[in-house]
């Protein structure tokens, strides 16, 4: 308060248009200052002025919108406060402007206008006398008798019963208390009506109040409604006592809200009950004592830092954070393995090896509950529903699900968190994930771990090698939070389409199940188990109105789709649903024209009927809709001229066949090699000719005239076909020997045969991988025998059992083998081969 008793207000006085709030006697109030006038008023009054009197302004509500101040003055409000500048602060951020803190002394009214450029000046009449905001309490103050007295009296009660509901610890309201008691009775409406929550349009009917009785009439209902909003809080509070937020909604939203109690220039409102709850929040999140020490440190320096600090929004983060990640909450695990395991069927057709690991998980938690989360990976082509085997885990074990998408990811601070130092930090994506759970055991899915990048920023894989160590995530720590957080419970579940691209020490980490392509009879069954039901929904459709048949959908398997997954198939059975739809949509249009006007009997011979219910899809309208089969899956027409040979191949799309053509011309003895080959496949060409070459007087194999070396005057084009597509690995050895041999042999190679198998310079078969996808791909192609290497036996097991039963396996330990199973009638010459004399051991 202003200590200057006798001060009277100058009569002419520049005035501050505000729209921000109003401004009464007895009340500070910080009001920002940009409008041109109001800017010139500052810089030219309050700024050079060297008197008291110069900081002495009048404060007049102004009821226009800001955003609309024209150069034209709008029309004042009659009744204002003259007010002392107790400080002024300005800025150029984000447009130049002032705060101004001003002190309202007293009540004017505006005479008359002297001028309105560059800033407002007006001639005013005093309305109240200062000396009854300035002098101290007496014994009784005013005595009045009658109705004023009656109504000061019945006002101070309801102020002293409102400060007994409140918490006397809080500086606020410790300080009304003080003013309650030193202010004279009158001054008190406009005190009050300043400090409690009411609307700038009721503060403007108590700054009209001229009369003092009038006043007191206006604010006492603003103060018995605050009571009653405070009475029906504390009862919700008895009901619930464990309700903080409510309990801090009495703080904020209710009654005194922090930015109404400036009551002279030093902001005291420290969001005390905010803290209060956050400290009650922080003993009641259960967290390790660690973890504790490090939030009571923080919350600490919090109490002692002003609002107005950068940092002080940063710790609160920090905090709220720290309380809301699941220290101690988890989900139990639903552990019925029999209902685990019809879920899982349910779900998804095949995968055995996939759901037989977790129900093992499954069984060996319901004999011991403290088993660390084993971390797996599923490896396999897009399409084969890894991701979603991933959200049918979660299903079963009853646990949240959370999918984390790794692809492109190149910052390690989106899987660790950046540390706090930094603006804009926050915490990495594990953490981030399981505060938005809210348990400790959930699933998460770190989908495409195969496609993490690498950039300056650090290597993100590296940063997963703790997260994804059983032995070490118990006590992961994010460099946001800075404590070790167990991740121990979590099942970490990783998706990948191909290993090769993983760090060797993160694929250490993980237990990898191929989760291979599915064959023809699979993907039958999971079209009309699954993906046919899902499309008709999707497009509105009952089995009544379509239906597929097993040979159509064997047929856009076989010859529209060529692919591991069943993405593909489902797109085009999504095609086959609109079309139908489209029929189906035009049926009822007609019936429905039909129905409500009667047509000319010409007219209804025109229009097409609806259609018979169900529509079938039969080959024909197949075609019609997918047009012409995209691929041929009859191989044997291609064998037609020696020199030819099909091999198979591995793809991270699922196996593939692949020919081998050659071709010979008289030349040099140079070797060509096409069809974009990477350095393995021209290693192995380059091995396959040298042993013909080496063995070709035991197979008979000449060059063009007939000569004994394969080579002389000869020139040999391999080519792979398919020239676009990148090709290598080590797979295609014994083909090019095939091929080859057919080349120089000029016989036919077998044209159901396929073969896979790398070779030595010895003319050994080595073993090589993706037997199954290989296979499977062989068995789509039509081909009635394969050829493997015998190390690949035991890669027989995967095959479902209805392929191994159409197939003809040849196992093969050299080439010798391979050459007699691949030409009708064996490979003249093998038989003859020398056997080499066995050697025994001296040792």
């Amino acid at each position: 308060m202003n200590s200057g008793g006798g001060i009277q207000i100058p009569s002419r006085l520049p005035l501050l248009l505000t729209h921000e709030g109003v401004l009464l006697p007895g009340s500070t109030v910080r009001f920002s200052v940009d409008s041109p006038r109001n800017m010139h008023l500052v810089s030219q009054r309050l700024l050079r002025g060297t008197s008291l009197k110069s900081t002495i302004i009048g404060v007049i509500p102004n009821t226009r919108d800001p955003e609309r101040d024209s150069d034209d003055l709008p029309t004042l409000h009659k009744i204002g406060t003259a007010g002392i500048a107790v400080q002024v602060v300005g800025s150029n951020w984000p447009k130049p402007h002032y705060t101004l803190l001003i002190t309202g002394l007293c009540r004017f009214s505006v005479a008359s206008l002297l001028k309105d450029r560059p800033f407002v000046l007006a001639e005013v009449e005093q309305l109240d006398k200062l000396e009854q905001y300035t002098s101290p309490a007496g014994e009784g103050v005013t005595a009045e008798e009658g109705e004023l007295g009656e109504l000061s009296q019945k006002f101070y009660q309801a102020a002293v019963q409102l400060l007994g509901m409140l918490d006397m610890s809080v500086p606020v309201v410790a300080k009304f208390r003080r003013l309650l008691d030193s202010l004279p009775r009158e001054t008190l409406p406009d005190v009050v009506a300043s400090m409690i929550r009411t609307s700038n349009k009721e503060k403007l009917q108590v700054l009209d109040a001229v009369s003092l009785e009038e006043r007191f009439k206006k604010a006492l209902p603003m103060l018995t409604r605050q009571i009653e909003g405070l009475k029906l809080l504390q009862r919700t509070r008895k009901m619930n006592p464990d309700n903080d937020k409510r309990v801090l909604s009495v703080r904020k939203g209710g009654v005194f809200p922090g930015r109404q109690f400036n009551l002279d220039e030093e902001d005291e409102d420290d969001d005390g009950d905010d803290i209060t709850v956050l400290e009650r929040k922080i003993h009641g999140a259960n967290m390790p004592e660690a973890a504790l020490r490090v939030c009571l440190k923080e919350l600490k320096r919090l109490k002692k830092m002003p609002q107005s600090m950068p940092e002080y929004a940063l710790t609160r983060n920090y905090l709220d954070l720290m309380v809301e990640l699941p220290w101690n909450k988890s989900t139990k695990d639903c552990l019925d393995i029999r209902a685990a395991r019809t879920v899982l069927d349910n779900d998804h057709y095949a995968m055995d090896k996939l759901k037989r690991r977790v129900l093992e998980y499954l069984a060996v938690r319901q004999l011991k509950t403290s088993l660390k989360g084993p971390i797996l990976c599923f490896v396999g082509p897009p399409g084969v529903g890894k991701t979603s085997v991933g959200r049918s885990i979660a299903r079963t074990l009853g646990r949240e699900f959370h999918r984390i998408a790794l692809g492109g990811v190149c910052d390690q601070s989106d899987v660790r968190g950046h540390r706090r130092t930094y603006v804009g930090s926050m915490p990495g994506r594990i953490i981030n994930g399981l505060k938005t759970v809210g348990v400790n055991n959930p699933v998460f899915l770190l989908d495409e771990v195969d496609k993490l990048g690498k950039s300056l920023q650090g290597d993100p894989a590296a940063a997963l090698l703790e997260v994804l160590d059983p032995e070490q995530n118990h006590s992961f720590t994010d460099h946001y939070l800075n404590v070790a957080f167990d991740l121990s419970q979590v099942l970490f579940i990783a998706t990948a389409n191909n290993t090769a691209t993983i760090p060797p020490a993160l694929l250490d980490r993980m237990e990898v199940l191929q989760v291979p392509g599915y064959t023809q009879e699979e993907k039958v069954e999971i079209a009309h188990r699954h993906l046919i039901p899902n499309q008709l929904e999707q497009h509105g459709l009952t089995p009544q109105q379509l239906h597929i048949p097993q040979d159509t959908t064997q047929n856009i398997i076989s010859r529209y789709t060529r692919e591991a997954g069943v993405r593909s198939l489902e797109r085009k059975i999504g095609a086959i649903c609109r079309a139908v739809a489209v029929k189906v949509a035009e049926g009822h249009r007609v019936t429905k024209k039909d129905a409500s006007a009667p047509e000319s009997p010409t007219q209804q011979e025109d229009r097409a009927s609806p259609p018979e219910m169900p529509i079938v899809i039969d080959h024909i309208a197949l075609k019609d809709i997918l047009g012409p089969p995209l691929f041929e899956m009859e191989v044997s027409e291609r064998l037609t001229l020696p020199g030819v040979a099909l091999g198979l191949a591995w793809t991270p799309l699922g196996g593939e066949i692949m020919f081998v053509e050659a071709s010979r011309m008289e030349g040099e003895g140079q070797l060509t090699l096409t069809g974009q080959l990477g350095d393995i496949m021209k290693e192995s060409a380059h091995l396959a000719i040298t042993w013909l070459r080496a063995n070709a007087k035991t197979y008979q194999l000449t060059n063009m005239v007939g000569g004994p070396d394969p080579l002389e005057g000869t020139d040999i084009h391999l080519h792979f076909p398919a020239g676009a597509v990148t090709k290598d690995g080590p797979s295609a050895g014994v083909t090019i020997v095939t091929c080859l041999a057919s080349l120089f042999s000029g016989r036919l190679v077998r044209s159901d045969v396929a073969m896979t198998g790398e070779i030595t310079l010895r003319g050994l078969v080595l073993p090589v991988g993706g037997i199954k996808d290989k296979v499977l791909a062989a068995h789509r192609a039509g081909v009635k025998c394969v050829i493997i290497p015998k190390r690949n036996e035991k890669d027989l097991e995967e095959l479902p059992s209805n392929v191994r039963a159409d197939l003809d396996f040849v196992t093969t330990g050299n080439l010798d083998e391979v050459l007699n199973a691949a030409f009708d009638g064996g490979f003249p010459g093998a038989a003859n081969m020398t056997t080499h004399p066995q050697l025994t051991s001296k040792l």
